[in-house]
């Protein structure tokens, strides 16, 4: 193994075990030692979260694992995306996610976020507390394809109707995408509100994405 494919592979290994200390000095490492930014996103980083992801979908990690291992890469591509010139990282589509008004609950929007940056997206993440016009005017400003709102109370699901209700107001609904997810969402919920989607997890949110991107695409 080249030194290259060992930088690669310890960045791997880091954010398997969910170390951030150990992703964010591989990733400077691998910056001082000439490694491509861009080739340290696309064979180092993003398989390895990748890697996660599918390991959490069939249940051999856990939750709080997951969680490590999204805020290991976070921290690799926050060294990484410095040297990366803007137009040259790739990018599908731009997402802006949060954990809607009322609800102080990240986990499951963190991972989302994460998992969303490692497939080629840009991500605004507006943390949690979120109100609906604070959505709809972060999408404005940068742009977005997709609105995704995220309750993990049944008392805070009014909330994503909301967004709903302030873009209908606002003659901007077919602007967005909005997708919807969280422990108390369903599909019917989804449906009655006027969402364009829903996803269960977190590894199923990033496939509605690209499937609904698609989708829009097409028309």
């Amino acid at each position: 193994m080249n030194q290259k494919q060992d930088i690669l592979e310890k960045l791997r290994a880091g954010v398997i075990a969910g170390d951030e200390n150990i992703v964010r000095e591989t990733a400077q490492e691998a910056i001082e030692k000439n490694v491509e930014p861009i080739e340290i996103v696309e064979k180092g980083l993003i398989p390895a979260i990748r890697e996660v992801g599918e390991k959490f979908e069939k249940m051999e990690i856990f939750l709080t694992g997951m969680m490590m291992s999204a805020d290991a890469m976070k921290a690799g591509m926050n060294v990484v995306l410095q040297k990366i010139p803007k137009d040259k990282i790739p990018k599908r589509g731009t997402v802006v996610a949060g954990t809607v008004k009322g609800d102080i609950h990240e986990i499951g929007k963190n991972i989302l976020t994460a998992l969303l940056t490692a497939a080629g997206f840009e991500v605004h993440d507006l943390g949690c507390d979120v109100p609906a016009s604070a959505f709809v005017r972060k999408a404005e400003e940068v742009s977005a394809d997709i609105i995704a709102a995220s309750a993990l109370m049944t008392t805070t699901l009014p909330s994503q109707k909301d967004i709903l209700d302030y873009l209908n107001f606002a003659g901007k609904r077919n602007k967005y995408l909005v997708l919807v997810g969280g422990g108390p969402t369903t599909a019917e919920w989804a449906e009655e509100i006027g969402a364009d989607g829903y996803a269960e997890n977190a590894a199923d949110g990033v496939k509605l994405t690209l499937k609904k991107l698609e989708e829009r695409g097409k028309r």
